[in-house]
Formats: C-alpha cells, structure tokens, sequence
C-alpha cells in the first residue's frame, strides 16, 4: 500500500466518521497464515497486537446509527436545567466531536480543542491537568472503562453530582462510584447490578424525564410540609392572640381537632398529585446540602400562618363588634369580657351571655376551614401564580377540597353535630364575610411568590424576542389560564361589592335563652368530661 493509497483511504474514514452522516467506520483486512481458534487469548489485551500483524487491507464499513430524534431536545432541556452532558464513547475523536455537534452538545462554531479529548490525549496530561480538562471538557472518545472512574473522581472532587451511563461489565466500578449508576435495560446483569437506575428503553430523554419527575417530587414533598406548617402556625398564632388580647375563646380543643385530623388530611394528601412546576427545568440543580426548609421557605410559612391565625380571631371579632347581627360591642369590652357583671358600669345594657354565644366560634372555625382551602390553592406550585397554574391541573386537590367542605357543612348543618362542636349554621351574609376574611390569603401568597420567582429564585428565561424590550404584553400574558380569570375576577368582585354589614336579617333566629342554658349545660359537661 502505496503513502498516496494511505492518505486516499484515511480522508474517504474522515469523511464518513466527521461528514453529515456521522458513519461508524469498520476497517476490514484478511491474514493470510491465520491462528486458530485455540490459539487465540482474547482476555488478554496485550496479544492483540501479535494477531493484527500482517494484515491485508481489503476495504471499510460505514455504518449509520444516527441518535434518536428526541436527544437533540432533551441536551437542550439538561443545559436550560444546570446539566452538564458529557459523552464519553468508544468511537474515533472525529466522529464523536460530529456526533455532539449533531445533538447540540458543541455548536456548530465551538473551538472543541479544549472540550475533547481522546483516552491516549488525556492520559498524557499531568494529574493537575487532567483535573481542570475535566471542567471544561464534554467529549471523550476513544476511551477505556478506567478513564470512565478516573473522570468520575474528578468531577466528585469538585463536589459535582454525578449520574454515570454503562452498560458492560468493565462499566461497573464506574457505575459503582457514581452518585448515580445508569446501566443499559439491554447491558450485563452486572452493570445493572452495579447501578441505582436501568433505563428500560435505553433512551436518554428518558434519564431526562426522570430529572424532572425528582424534582417534581421533591417540590410536592415540600408543599405538603408548607402547607401543614403555615396551617398549624395559624392555629398557633389564633390561640396566642386570643390570649394575648384577653378575647373569648376563638376555637376549642374538639375544633382544633376536627380540623387537622379530618379538615386538612385530605388536601394535604392531594398535594402529592400536584404536576411539575412550569419552570421545573429552567432552575439549576439545589445544592446537596441545602435544607429542605431554607430560610426564604420558612418566612413565607410564617407569613401566611401569622395571617391565617389573626384572620381567624378577626372573623370572631367581627361578630362581637360589627356584625350587624351581632352585640356591637366595643373593642375595650370585648378584651375584657370576665369584668362584664350586671354591676359593671363599662358594660351596662349588655347580657354577659353574649359572650357565650356560639357564632363567634363558628365564624372563626370557617374562616379556618376556608382559609385552609385556599392555602392548598397556594400550594398547587411553590412559585408559580395560580393565573399560570389553575387548580385543575390538580383535579384530585379540587376533590379533596370539596370533600373537606362538605365534612364542614356537616358539622354546621346537621343535628346534632352543631350541639357536640358548639358551634350554629351561619346565614348567607356571614358566609360573605367569612369568604372576604379568607380569600386575601390567596393574594398575600401570590405576592410572595412574585418575589420568590423573580428576585429571590429566579430561574433561566428563554430568550425574548427582539421586539421585545423588558417585559412586553405578549410575553407577560404567555401562559395565563384565562378560563380561570373569567371565572373568578366576576366573583371576587361580586364577593367584595357586596355589604355584609347592611344586609337585611331581622328574620334570622336569635338564640333563646334556653338555647343558652341547654349549650351553657352541655359545655359543662363536656368540661367534666
């Protein structure tokens, strides 16, 4: 073979490995004395070279195994995620360095000689060296099972997570030392033995799909912790200011009761169902060593539990001091109900009963109730606006909402759970005003999460069009559920446009005054109890 044949046959490699194609080349050559099969020691690797002498070149196989459609996307979706891909392949320098241009690991423009490296070229670096490569580097070719543990341990030492792919058995150690082991549905039983995952369709788009299933879970772990917190800092607060402002009792202990184990069961179950964030893979991986709870997270509970809490001891203050059912008392009176006597010139013309009166306590419970449905709304994602996700991307959430307000009519509704609960049916005009008390909670959130998504947690955006500068119309309107803003903006305002003070409810029922012996009894008697 002539230097000039040489050069023909190697430029004819080049094309087919580096070309639009990305062939797998095969060089085929015969022997023309041959070993037997006997003689020939395939485990050892180092008489290979005593078994490839002598050989007559006879021609070359370009084979096509072109990646699959879905890989050029999912690359894209890892680098908008904080992913780094790096491939590390058995192939010829060439054909890899095509391959990932291909699949959008290297753009059409990048300088690839300081982010791929063959096996030979990395191993003639220093240890040093090859400890920086390894942060720049996104290609491998030509490589044996060691270097994929060597560039295992590098990675870790930069304290990278690392989530490995193999599928033979000299995969294994590196498979072993990742964080992550992902051995091949069609690999050895030992690499999948070695490994935490196996992709069952050997499909890389699917160790995407399971990044954002984890994250996905991750944050719907944290939703049901938020949402159980902020409620029973709520509860906790309503107790403290009920003492501190020395105010009748706003809930009592069979309440409190009914509420987290039966009330606020359900949604908090439902929460697991909540769908992947919008934004889920345009945020860059958490830190390992990150709380579940970071600081921002824990103000937020304490934001809503404060307002839940004073919210609740509001709706019964109401009924003492507003309502137009209600005694109109004044604030002093009411802070100091145990000095009301018949005796007591501060509240003179009042019937102390009126401290005992259950509507208060029924006011202040469904506004818990209420209050605590609507912070599961909240809870439908962590950042993202109830505008862009509306509760119905949850529909096992809007099922365990109805059913945690049925269970609370029940107990208003029908005999004799009113009686055991010490509570009484509220009449249209107090349900308004138990939904105006209730609902701001839904816009305290949303602020919150204005300020988490774009300040505090921002994640990567896509770039905008040119067109568009800072935020234009089109883009802040992309992804609103107008479906859900035409059905609650008539509402809410129908809700807040209507007077709860000057409704006409002279015909409601009063409370006789054996009613008031009969619960004053039956309270007696349950304290006994």
């Amino acid at each position: 073979m002539t230097p000039g044949i040489k050069e023909k046959i190697l430029s004819v490699i080049r094309e087919y490995g580096s070309g639009r194609d990305t062939l797998r080349c095969l060089a085929l050559a015969t022997r023309d004395q041959r070993m037997s099969k006997d003689e020939l020691v395939l485990e050892d690797s180092t008489r290979f070279i005593e078994y490839e002498t002598d050989l007559t070149f006879v021609g070359c196989v370009g084979m096509l195994d072109p990646p699959r459609a879905e890989v050029a996307a999912s690359i894209r979706l890892c680098r908008l995620a904080g992913i780094r891909v790096i491939m590390i392949t058995g192939d010829n320098k060439g054909t890899a360095v095509a391959i990932c241009r291909r699949i959008g690991i290297f753009g059409e423009d990048d300088d690839v000689s300081s982010m791929a490296f063959t096996g030979r070229e990395f191993d003639d670096l220093s240890p040093a060296a090859q400890r920086d490569a390894v942060v720049k580097a996104r290609c491998f070719a030509r490589v044996e099972p060691s270097h994929k543990s060597k560039i295992v341990e590098y990675l870790q030492s930069y304290d990278e997570i690392t989530a490995m792919t193999g599928d033979g058995v000299n995969d294994a150690p590196a498979l072993k030392k990742a964080e992550i082991g992902i051995a091949m549905g069609s690999g050895t039983a030992v690499a999948k033995t070695a490994s935490e995952m196996v992709l069952a369709d050997d499909n890389f788009s699917t160790i995407v799909a399971a990044v954002e299933e984890g994250r996905a879970i991750y944050n719907n772990m944290k939703q049901f912790i938020r949402y159980l917190i902020s409620s029973n800092v709520g509860e906790v607060v309503c107790i403290f200011l009920t003492a501190a402002l020395g105010f009748p009792e706003a809930l009592i202990p069979v309440q409190l009761l009914w509420v987290n184990l039966v009330t606020d069961g359900l949604p908090a179950t439902a929460l697991g169902f909540n769908p992947p964030d919008l934004d889920i893979m345009s945020k860059p991986p958490r830190n390992a060593r990150e709380p579940l709870i970071s600081g921002w997270l824990f103000f937020r509970y304490l934001a809503i539990g404060c307002y839940v809490g004073a919210a609740t001891v509001g709706a019964a203050a109401w009924w003492f001091v507003a309502a137009e059912d209600g005694p109109r008392i004044t604030f002093y009176q009411l802070s100091h109900f145990l000095q009301c006597s018949p005796d007591s010139p501060d509240f003179a013309n009042l019937d102390c009963k009126v401290f005992e009166s259950p509507y208060p306590m029924t006011m202040a419970l469904s506004v818990l109730v209420t209050i605590e449905m609507c912070n599961a709304l909240n809870s439908v994602s962590e950042n993202q606006s109830l505008v862009r996700m509306p509760p119905w991307d949850n529909v096992w959430l809007l099922g365990a909402i109805c059913l945690s307000m049925s269970l609370h009519f029940l107990i208003l509704y029908v005999e004799p759970l009113p009686i055991i609960f010490q509570i009484t049916p509220l009449n249209m005009t107090q349900w308004l005003m138990v939904l105006k008390i209730s609902l701001p909670v839904i816009l305290l959130d949303e602020i919150l999460k204005f300020a988490a998504r774009n300040y505090l947690e921002p994640g990567k955006q896509l770039e905008k069009p040119a067109s568009c500068k800072g935020c234009c119309l089109s883009a802040c309107m992309e992804g609103i559920s107008w479906p859900f803003v035409a059905i609650c903006l008539p509402l809410v305002l129908w809700i807040y446009s209507t007077d709860t003070n000057m409704a006409d409810i002279e015909d409601e029922p009063r409370v006789a005054d054996e009613d008031w012996e009969r619960l004053a009894l039956i309270k007696a008697t349950l304290q006994h109890v």
